[in-house]
């Protein structure tokens, strides 16, 4: 679909923060996705002529990072994690578990559109292993059965809050935005720290 007024009003503010154009390239990547869900051909084309950049240049940011989709998504992007410690946690058994679950592979999409699976090599989270993030949100500690509920609760549009974050999982386009710059008003909701990340302060604050 055409790029708005408004569109382009908001990708003028978010150019705007920095000194050098060519370093909003990654969030108007991500706002590219929360209007359209994935990068399009005609947002890579608008974001190169916005920078003054060849389409190529564009191109190389948005295919060198996996976060940028070069096709739809579902409404609820599923990422497991199944690098060295949540694997031995358990989390090729989750991604397999999942994947059986819903009827479909990596970097596929349920026929509702609702949800999609990624095999994610790490999500930075290894102190809560096995992890599971849907739209960038972490799931922690997770099991093959509590992420088919997990999927289950998505599908049904009433999806589990994420253990740490927001109260209510956002939508992949929400994120998208929130990713881009937008403020949702959200970031002090929920637990952000948990126990595990916050062991070793907590430690050191009572001299052990």
């Amino acid at each position: 679909m055409p790029f708005t007024q408004e569109d382009n009003s908001l990708m003028d503010s978010i150019i705007a923060r920095y000194p050098r154009s060519r370093s909003a390239i990654m969030p108007l990547l991500h706002l590219a996705q929360a209007r359209d869900g994935y990068v399009t051909n005609d947002s890579i084309n608008t974001i190169a002529a916005k920078l003054n950049l060849e389409a190529a240049e564009v191109t190389a940011v948005s295919t060198f990072y996996t976060q940028y989709k070069s096709a739809p998504v579902g409404e609820y992007h599923v990422g497991v994690c199944i690098n060295t410690l949540c694997a031995v946690m358990g989390g090729d058994a989750i991604y397999e578990a999942v994947a059986e679950h819903l009827g479909i592979g990596n970097n596929q999409t349920t026929s509702d559109g609702k949800v999609s699976l990624e095999r994610i090599e790490c999500n930075a989270a290894c102190d809560y292993a096995p992890v599971v993030m849907a739209n960038w949100e972490f799931y922690d500690n997770q099991t093959p059965q509590s992420a088919k509920d997990l999927v289950d609760s998505m599908r049904s549009g009433n999806p589990i809050p994420p253990t740490r974050g927001p109260k209510k999982l956002p939508t992949w386009k929400e994120n998208s935005a929130v990713l881009a710059g937008i403020n949702d008003g959200r970031a002090g909701e929920g637990v952000n720290a948990g126990p595990a990340t916050l062991l070793g302060i907590n430690a050191k604050k009572e001299g052990k």
